[in-house]
């Protein structure tokens, strides 16, 4: 049952990621996502498109693998799916669109509730809107202290970060805000160390975000068990 589950979420993933493409080009510029598009809007190229199918197909089958048949996994496919489009528009852009960031923000809450009531595990959102609040305020402190190191798209975008962490602990809450910072600050280095980016160029902080809360997501466990070395 796993392995069907995994293969046909990655399947389901492969397929939404290339449906991703009108909200990665017309989110940004502020167009509606269905209908023709605006003759003046550049389409993903063949290959960027297909990268995001790919991706998003990969996180779809290891979010399966990870929650099983659980009925939180649709939470975590519909997360997914909109980190994947949230960092592709960033590092594109330097947005998190408030058209993304607000409904992702809802649609876990409700999805999450739902799928906690269906487990008989409800009282795990406490815990889980406790989390996305804490985040929520830990960033706004920092954005008031550097908002040029932390603007108010990545703050809007913690709650859900936290509250989708949360669901599953506290350390992984932990985990995956420390990934965030860390993977930003390597690559931050890295990019500065090769000379693509010079120390006055802003680096999008929404991607690394991402990547560090779906890594907590998916091995976070697993990390965390090997850091207290049992």
């Amino acid at each position: 049952m796993t392995a069907a589950l995994v293969v046909g979420c990655a399947l389901l993933g492969l397929a939404v990621g290339w449906m991703l493409e009108p909200v990665i080009t017309r989110v940004p510029r502020r167009q509606p996502v269905l209908g023709p598009a605006d003759p003046d809007t550049p389409a993903l190229p063949p290959a960027r498109r297909a990268a995001v199918a790919l991706v998003n197909g990969a996180l779809f089958g290891a979010m399966a693998a990870r929650f099983d048949d659980t009925w939180v996994l649709p939470a975590y496919l519909v997360l997914s799916a909109a980190l994947v489009a949230l960092a592709y528009i960033d590092l594109e852009h330097y947005l998190l669109p408030n058209r993304i960031v607000y409904p992702l923000a809802g649609a876990m809450v409700v999805l999450l509730t739902l799928g906690s009531l269906a487990d008989g595990d409800v009282g795990v959102m406490s815990r889980a809107l406790l989390a996305g609040l804490a985040a929520f305020g830990a960033f706004f402190v920092l954005h008031l202290i550097s908002p040029r190191s932390m603007g108010f798209g990545d703050v809007k975008l913690s709650f859900t970060l936290g509250l989708s962490l949360g669901w599953i602990g506290w350390g992984e809450v932990a985990l995956g805000l420390f990934l965030g910072f860390l993977y930003g600050a390597v690559i931050g280095i890295l990019l500065i160390v090769t000379r693509v980016r010079t120390r006055s160029q802003p680096v999008p902080f929404g991607p690394f975000l991402a990547a560090g809360t779906l890594t907590a997501i998916l091995v976070g466990g697993t990390l965390i068990t090997w850091y207290r070395g049992y």
